[in-house]
């Protein structure tokens, strides 16, 4: 077996060049290096990893069956340290260009947009580009560096990080309360009126539960149905109906006395609030520079 300390890495670029350019001539063009040269680093290469990687022949060039895996190493090994001197440059460098962040409309508003205003302040040479969505948004395809995203996320390729996490409470307003009166029990909820989120997967079903590990779940018969965060609160606070709401969108709410707790000791299972941006080893300086606002943010608020 080959000894690392043996290989000069410096020829996995060579090799690299060679397989994608498919002849020592093209890939001689691409590096700027003579095609005599390209050959001999091939052939020094093929006796360090002590195994043939091409077969040459007077018109063209194939990638043996060791070679493909070896070549398919060497893009890995290169990636990552391309990422690793792109992370060196990023520290050193200003944080500037733009950042383009989709969030849902309601955490939008409330918790990434005032983190936005601090990142700007910490880094003036950064353009920001808030896009508020409750659907869901291909950062390739909408070109977002970093989206916000709430609850259990989709099996995907994107890298994730987790800053910070939400209960939902169930909550209704105080003339609603005056008129229905306090549940006793969740199952009573039931065949109240019901201010539903019309974009969850079961909008008329509450999942709740409590501290000690019980746990129910309420099928609503009737309500009122819509498709934002933000109309369901309203509709609750004017009375429509009791609602299943996040704790960071109407914690101010219940403070101030607009909105009570219905059932306090019961809540819907903990979920988190992640980062989520296009995979690489190294995220840009100015998606590192977010996260890092939002988990100082999260540090003085706990």
């Amino acid at each position: 077996m080959a000894d690392i300390r043996d290989i000069n890495l410096n020829r996995l670029v060579i090799f690299a060049a060679v397989v994608e350019a498919g002849s020592l001539t093209a890939a001689a063009a691409r590096l700027g290096l003579a095609k005599a040269m390209v050959s001999t680093h091939i052939q020094r290469l093929e006796r360090e990893v002590g195994a043939s990687l091409l077969v040459r022949t007077t018109r063209q060039i194939k990638v043996t069956e060791g070679g493909r895996v070896f070549y398919d190493a060497c893009c890995r090994i290169l990636q990552t340290a391309e990422d690793a001197l792109s992370a060196v440059s990023d520290a050193s460098a200003p944080v500037r260009g733009t950042l383009r962040v989709s969030a849902p409309h309601d955490y939008g508003a409330l918790a990434v947009a005032p983190a936005l205003v601090d990142l700007r302040h910490a880094y003036p040479e950064l353009d920001v580009e808030l896009i508020c969505n409750d659907s869901y948004v291909d950062l390739i395809a909408d070109s977002i560096d970093i989206a916000i995203r709430l609850g259990r996320l989709a099996d995907s390729s994107y890298r994730a990080v987790k800053i910070g996490a939400f209960v939902k409470w169930v909550v209704a307003s105080p003339a609603f309360v005056e008129k229905w009166g306090k549940p006793r029990s969740p199952a009573a909820l039931a065949k109240w009126p019901f201010v539903a989120l019309s974009v969850l997967p079961h909008p008329m079903t509450l999942e709740l539960q409590r501290a000690n590990g019980d746990m129910k779940n309420v099928r609503c018969s009737s309500g009122l149905q819509v498709n934002t965060a933000d109309a369901a609160r309203a509709a609750t606070l004017s009375g429509g109906g009791f609602a299943l709401l996040t704790d960071f969108s109407i914690a101010a709410d219940v403070k101030a006395g607009r909105l009570v707790r219905l059932l306090p000791d019961w809540t819907t299972a903990p979920a988190g609030i992640q980062a989520v941006f296009p995979p690489t080893s190294y995220p840009p300086a100015k998606v590192r520079a977010l996260i890092d606002v939002f988990r100082t943010r999260l540090a003085v608020s706990a």
